[in-house]
């Protein structure tokens, strides 16, 4: 499949469907029709609705969205988004409140580089924002970015963190989600050995695979018994024409999307044949719950096929994190040299995307960290998205991990204000 008009045939199947949707939806809404007032019009402009949205939104990139931050001055600070770093496969940004005097807690969020934008993050940035000064990692979409850019796999993912790192300084308290946390370990242990000076006050990890085998699911299981060549054959493509990508090999967003809704079909069947009724019915709106959660989860972008490849043969099949054995640059990563960081996991028990457990098998590996700066927190009844962004990460882990940030933090003659989280 490592052809690019495999590729543009992908993305004109997208781009038909999108048309096929405005189509319906422009037909629907001719005004001679509603002389005959057929329910079959009102059905057949909500399909057209829906069908454009979202194959539109599958060749766009989210806005952030981010509203204004209240303040404790009784003022609203509309928030600037600064590119702090600008690297060809991902930027550090920041999210600046202008008008307000700067938060002690600095925050880096190392967003996953899983086929969604590091917008899937939007709502625990939002959630943050009235504590900390929050940065994040800003990955770019493989598509776009030229070849002559050269590779980019998790060796290199694990060096831009390190410098993203670098540049914010000690004072940093790391949050790495999901797909990140064992690269962000990576990183971090790297830095301690070094350039110890930098290293972040603390490190909190959510979700992630440290060591798959610690509890399968299915996702673990794929990577467990597929061969290299099968991936390599059946999911990789070179981007098309349309692209400043062009010729890179990827692992495209839409096959990756692809992926993701038949995991749980019939669910995502029920919900679009549920909105087409909804707007059939006059119930459906530009924001409402349904385009909410789709036009993000919709929105996917590609990886570049080395990123794709290695973090299935070494952190899935080979397991080198789990077993201390990774590899960066041709230095050989020791878990046992971070000495002063602490390092917070947090779970879901009820996530089937990284299980409970693997993610915890990240405190086995700090042999040189005294227990004291090592905390576990299991989240009873949440899944994989409510431990970073969803009810459970607003009422419970967003908490906890404030107070994590604050005991590690410089002493203070007062502790940082807190503000409620935003929903």
């Amino acid at each position: 499949m490592k052809y690019m008009m495999t590729y543009d045939m992908m993305e004109t199947a997208r781009n038909t469907n999108e048309w096929l949707g405005a189509t319906a939806r422009a037909m629907a809404s001719y005004p001679a029709f509603a002389m005959w007032p057929n329910p079959g019009m009102a059905m057949l402009k909500a399909w057209g609705e829906v069908t454009e949205r979202s194959f539109a939104r599958m060749a766009a990139r989210p806005d952030w969205g981010i509203p204004s931050v209240p303040g404790e001055d009784g003022k609203d600070h509309v928030v600037s988004i600064r590119k702090v770093m600008e690297r060809p496969f991902g930027d550090l940004i920041h999210f600046r409140c202008l008008g307000r005097h700067e938060r002690p807690r600095k925050v880096l969020l190392v967003a996953p580089m899983s086929g969604h934008y590091a917008t899937l993050l939007r709502k625990t940035v939002i959630s943050m924002l009235p504590d900390c000064e929050v940065y994040i990692t800003d990955w770019h979409n493989a598509r776009d970015i030229p070849v002559s850019a050269g590779k980019f796999d998790i060796e290199d993912y694990t060096l831009h963190v390190m410098d993203f790192m670098r540049e914010m300084g000690p004072e940093t308290h790391v949050i790495a989600v999901c797909q990140p946390v064992p690269l962000t370990l990576a990183a971090t242990a790297y830095l301690a050995e070094l350039h110890p000076e930098a290293q972040p006050r603390s490190l909190t990890l959510i979700g992630g695979p440290v060591d798959p085998e610690a509890n399968h699911t299915e996702v673990t299981d794929f990577g467990r018994t597929v061969t290299m060549g099968q991936l390599e054959q059946s999911m990789i493509q070179r981007v098309g024409f349309k692209y400043g990508g062009v010729g890179r090999k990827v692992y495209p967003g839409l096959l990756q999307l692809a992926s993701f809704i038949s995991m749980n079909g019939e669910t995502h069947t029920n919900a679009f044949t549920n909105q087409i009724l909804r707007g059939a019915r006059g119930e459906a709106s530009d924001h409402d719950k349904h385009n909410t959660f789709y036009d993000e989860y919709l929105a996917v972008m590609d990886m570049t096929a080395e990123f794709y490849l290695s973090t299935v043969e070494r952190i899935f099949k080979a397991r080198e994190i789990a077993r201390n054995d990774f590899t960066v640059d041709g230095h050989k990563v020791d878990f046992g040299k971070i000495t002063d960081v602490a390092v917070k996991i947090v779970e879901g028990e009820d996530d089937d995307i990284s299980a409970p457990g693997q993610c915890l098998a990240a405190l086995d590996l700090l042999t040189g960290l005294p227990d004291s700066k090592k905390a576990s927190h299991l989240e009873p009844g949440a899944g994989h998205y409510g431990i970073f962004a969803g009810k459970s990460w607003r009422n419970n882990i967003r908490p906890l991990v404030l107070d994590f940030i604050d005991a590690n933090s410089e002493a203070r003659d007062e502790p940082a204000p807190r503000i409620a989280a935003v929903e």
